[in-house]
């Protein structure tokens, strides 16, 4: 096989593409893109680069049908800057490979989140994990930022404070707050990437990563055209159907009754309606 160039690739190596008030995504570099798909998925008889339409044809079949290893032949590396509190969300897709910085090591930066006034929301009261989808007025939000502020500040001082008094470095850092930013280089494979961002990209992941991901995916875009275009199709704006809810699906088409009930035909309901996963 070829090297694979991908000209829309290589236009954005090494760019800041920026995310939040202070953070980042860089593509570092890559490996394969659709050409390395379609030959490693031709190997088995030989067949080689086709036309752009077979070769779509080819990745679409692949994906839909989750025939997931031609998809791991291509592989990114990304430098991402981020809170810990996003970074951490992050660690739990444990088939990346990553490598961040150390504040054993290191003095870490004077460099804090702090959401925009837009994005400061109430608990929610359907979702234990979110905030609402409406904000807090502006004067109570910018009270909220100002608290914020002051605490990052105060920790970031007492920090400072305790690595000039010749405490190791390991130990003065364990008062900062997860709103400090870090930095990690972090490589994945394009199957397991698609599916960090069909999680991440979802309107229940938090705001934060959301936005990260978002800009991940345009890199993927640009890398492998056809394969990001078959995942967004088939994966991320595609929707499942259980047996039950197939069966009940067929009823509906037939014109008969919904057998389904209570919660569960709620829930049905709103899978049609809105294509998302429930």
């Amino acid at each position: 096989m070829a090297h694979c160039v991908v000209p829309e690739a290589e236009a954005i190596l090494d760019k800041e593409y920026p995310v939040l008030d202070k953070g980042f995504v860089r593509l570092v570099d890559y490996y394969g893109g659709d050409q390395r798909i379609v030959q490693s998925a031709r190997v088995s008889y030989g067949a080689g680069t086709k036309s752009v339409s077979q070769d779509g044809a080819l990745i679409d079949y692949l994906l839909r049908h989750q025939h997931t290893s031609p998809f791991e032949q291509v592989v990114m590396t990304f430098h991402l800057k981020m809170p810990i509190f996003v970074a951490r969300q992050w660690v739990r897709h444990r088939t990346g490979r990553m490598n961040e910085v150390s504040g054993r090591y290191s003095i870490m930066k004077d460099e804090f989140y702090i959401p925009a006034a837009e994005n400061i929301a109430p608990q929610s009261t359907d979702n234990k994990q979110g905030r609402a989808s409406a904000p807090f007025p502006s004067e109570k939000a910018e009270e909220i930022r100002r608290q914020f502020e002051s605490g990052q500040e105060s920790a970031y001082k007492n920090y400072s404070e305790l690595v000039d008094g010749g405490l190791a470095r390991e130990i003065a850092r364990i008062n900062l707050p997860l709103s400090l930013y870090t930095e990690f280089y972090w490589e994945m494979d394009l199957h397991n990437l698609f599916h960090f961002l069909k999680l991440r990209l979802d309107t229940h992941a938090q705001l934060e990563i959301r936005e990260y991901a978002k800009v991940i995916l345009e890199m993927c875009r640009a890398v492998a055209p056809l394969a990001t275009g078959s995942f967004v199709n088939h994966m991320n704006e595609g929707v499942n159907f259980s047996g039950t809810e197939m069966e009940a699906l067929r009823k509906i088409l037939e014109g008969g009754k919904n057998p389904l009930e209570g919660k569960t035909l709620e829930r049905f309901e709103e899978k049609i309606r809105t294509g998302t996963q429930l």
